[in-house]
């Protein structure tokens, strides 16, 4: 057993306290919230960034000047109790203000909301160590991941802990931090910056707090729901898991929730603990409590997420500021570039999972760009689309929040089999809300997502041949093009790193060839 329970018990009645309620309790408030994603001015009904206008009808959720809000009012509400703010990752890359200031503006939001400990995401990978170490350096809290590694020649040495230990009414708290396995797939963390495995690393931290004494070990990870809930918080010595990366929504009362809040797990110890996630953008702050017993075992945990919604009056000073750091970008996000008589959904549970309208549009804008260059087939990853554009005028801003991450247009050689193999990769990861999921033009598939991954779940592929759907061929060679994050293997088409041909990476910025 990871605790020994109690030698002597004295009853509730004999030390005057209430039935149900024990001498050793300890109880632990929890703030959380993951993937912002540069959510800076909150979002609209489409997931896209909110205007002016949108704010003034009460039609925003989110952003910073809520979320400052929300957690003010809940530190006040429980003033005298003990709090923890925990962020689990992924506050970079999603918006403008990303684009053009790299991840100070979320940064100085974070710091004016004083977490306890933040972990690092995928996406604050993005830009490799120029974005990352600058956080590293301004952040004026801990900042804690387990298997982020760097070494002696990163400007990131030294400066992220693996887990630290805070005090909290008298109580020792380790929090141990976590990023996704696949990381270096997915971003850019670069020569210098290794990521270990996350079971291997957070078992040897939680181990070293152990020795310390510490029996409360709460694991703040960006890996993803499923395998937090599975793995995660299957590690003998974990008390709680505070998530991110798969943007999930647990919640008691909405029924489009993906679980109860907190998910409630059996660890092989023999004991049961939260897990919980408070879906992304900022839309949500998640609160619950936990009880703890004299021996760091958690006895019960309830809460709900908090809905960023216009009930929650934005911070008029961080309004102000917004405003103030969004005045050199505003002339760009005015800018109109095309009409739509309909919403382009850009949703993040369908471009994840199966055919969508952004997709679609993406995919075949970039086919138009290169048309005249013989390619016949475009194949975009759909975690690549981050937001819907509403009907109406269509702005560079909105493409922009569509298209954040200022990807080129690629284009390569690769025969039909590893062109198929490719697919095959891309359908892997449906069930986990993976960024894989191929959006095509000039090409159709059937697959079969209850194969298992990488199995077969490709059924048949078809390439547009003089006009005419033909079965693709594995031996001929075809022109494709996509972007250079794709082709250079990410979001797991390692497949196009190490078989494409005559690979051409630096292509028109995406943003602007769907402007276009």
């Amino acid at each position: 057993m990871k605790k020994l329970a109690a030698i002597a018990v004295l009853s509730a009645s004999t030390l005057g306290l209430s039935a149900g309620a024990s001498f050793a309790d300890y109880t632990l408030n929890i703030l959380h919230f993951n993937d912002w994603h540069s959510r800076i001015e909150g979002n609209n009904k489409y997931e896209s960034t909110c205007s002016a206008d949108e704010e003034t009808k009460g039609e925003c959720i989110g952003g910073a000047g809520r979320l400052i809000t929300a957690i003010a009012q809940e530190r006040k509400k429980l003033e005298g109790q003990n709090v923890l703010l925990l962020n689990a990752g992924d506050s970079f890359q999603g918006s403008l203000f990303y684009t053009t200031y790299k991840g100070t503006v979320e940064e100085e939001f974070l710091n004016q909301m004083k977490p306890d400990a933040v972990t690092l995401g995928n996406h604050e990978f993005d830009d490799g160590e120029s974005a990352l170490v600058s956080y590293l350096d301004k952040a004026k809290f801990p900042i804690v991941s387990a298997n982020v590694v760097p070494n002696d020649k990163s400007g990131a040495a030294g400066k992220i802990k693996p887990s630290i230990v805070v005090e909290v009414g008298g109580q020792k708290i380790g929090i141990v931090g976590a990023v996704t396995n696949d990381t270096p797939e997915l971003a850019s963390p670069g020569p210098n910056i290794a990521i270990a495995d996350d079971v291997k690393s957070i078992t040897a931290e939680v181990e070293k707090l152990k020795a310390q004494g510490v029996n409360k070990i709460i694991a703040v990870t960006h890996i993803g729901y499923n395998r937090e809930r599975d793995i995660i918080a299957k590690i003998p010595g974990i008390d709680v898991v505070v998530g991110g990366h798969s943007h999930t929504l647990l919640s008691n009362t909405d029924p489009k929730a993906a679980g109860p809040y907190p998910t409630m797990v059996d660890n092989p110890d023999g004991y049961k603990l939260p897990v919980v996630q408070a879906a992304s953008y900022s839309k949500y702050l998640g609160e619950f409590k936990v009880v703890f017993d004299d021996n760091g075992v958690v006895k019960s945990a309830s809460g709900d997420p908090i809905f960023l919604d216009k009930s929650i009056t934005p911070d008029p000073a961080v309004l102000a500021r917004i405003k103030e750091l969004g005045a050199p970008i505003e002339a760009l996000k005015n800018k109109e570039v095309a009409e739509t008589t309909d919403v382009i959904d850009g949703s993040r549970e369908n471009c994840r999972a199966k055919e969508c309208a952004m997709g679609n549009l993406v995919s075949d804008a970039i086919l138009d760009r290169v048309k005249g260059q013989g390619v016949e087939i475009v194949i975009s990853n759909g975690g690549g689309l981050r937001a819907s554009i509403d009907k109406g005028t269509v702005t560079m801003g909105e493409v922009l929040t569509v298209l954040p991450f200022q990807n080129t247009l690629a284009t390569f050689q690769i025969s039909g089999k590893d062109l198929v193999a490719g697919l095959e990769s891309g359908l892997s990861q449906i069930e986990d809300g993976a960024g894989r999921f191929p959006q095509v033009a000039g090409l159709k598939y059937a697959f079969d997502k209850s194969v298992a991954p990488n199995a077969g779940r490709v059924k048949s592929v078809e390439v547009m041949e003089n006009g005419t759907w033909t079965p693709i061929k594995p031996d001929k060679d075809y022109l494709v093009a996509t972007n250079n994050y794709v082709r250079q293997g990410g979001d797991g088409y390692k497949v196009f790193a190490e078989k494409a041909k005559n690979a051409y990476d630096y292509g028109p910025g995406l943003e602007q060839v769907v402007a276009d």
